[in-house]
């Protein structure tokens, strides 16, 4: 039987993690807007993330602030719980935290740069979805969004290929999730293209980034807000039969 078609979340509870800034808010937002309660991890982001919450509480949006260092099994563990026992369940994670720690060729990657990409890239969303499997799948329709990177297609370009390492993991990761949890749990991920964030003011130029746009057939870069409509797509009912898939927004920068 075909589920109901809808993007209503209501009812649904979301942990979103790196969720005070970038792609991260922009999909709390959204996915908050849709109904869902939503579980907001921040680790360092401390007053970003409170801001965000005040922004959240301001709409009715109901919400719990989680903090903690995901790359630890402590801390992923108790943040799934915490979120768990403020809410009563939990329906959808979208494994969102991560970052680029250093640009460097891979002939000159200290090896604790590599450590800390693959960490905070792919080990983090380990930890937390290991610890949420048992509340999704006992939903019976959990869903899972991993957010991945177009390095996955480039090879990380100037010098970000730990990064790209650690989100290839990752998508990975998602095919593994998509065949283990299915039918009663959905595995799917999301390419970003070149997005305009905090991320790209802190590790690429504006020659970088105008670069960028000029690679894209669309002639921008991607905004966060568009990134978090697919992360909604995902998360609802309307895609009740995609798993195991990758959706690219990179504004047709990179044809296959």
């Amino acid at each position: 039987m075909v589920p109901v078609q809808t993007l209503d979340l209501s009812g649904k509870v979301a942990l979103v993690t790196g969720g005070a800034v970038g792609i991260g808010k922009a999909s709390v937002l959204a996915l908050g807007r849709a109904g869902a309660f939503i579980g907001l991890h921040y680790h360092r982001s401390k007053e970003a993330a409170e801001a965000l919450l005040a922004d959240l509480k301001a709409e009715n949006i109901d919400a719990v602030l989680l903090q903690g260092d995901l790359t630890t099994e402590e801390d992923a563990n108790r943040i799934v719980d915490d979120l768990v026992k403020a809410a009563g369940r939990l329906d959808i994670v979208v494994n969102n935290s991560g970052g680029l720690v250093q640009r460097a060729k891979i002939e000159e990657c200290p090896l604790d740069v590599w450590r800390k990409s693959l960490d905070i890239n792919a080990t983090s969303a380990f930890l937390v979805t290991r610890r949420a499997i048992p509340h999704l799948r006992a939903t019976g329709s959990g869903r899972i969004v991993n957010l991945l990177s177009l390095s996955v297609q480039t090879g990380g370009a100037n010098g970000a290929g730990a990064y790209a390492a650690g989100k290839g993991a990752l998508m990975v990761f998602t095919h593994t999730l998509a065949k283990e949890l299915a039918p009663h749990v959905r595995t799917n991920s999301i390419m970003p293209g070149t997005v305009e964030t905090q991320h790209h003011e802190i590790h690429s130029t504006q020659e970088m980034m105008e670069a960028y746009r000029k690679q894209t057939p669309l002639g921008r870069n991607t905004m966060a807000e568009e990134v978090a409509s697919s992360v909604l797509f995902l998360a609802s009912d309307m895609s009740s039969h995609i798993n195991g898939a990758l959706i690219d927004i990179s504004g047709g920068r990179f044809l296959r």
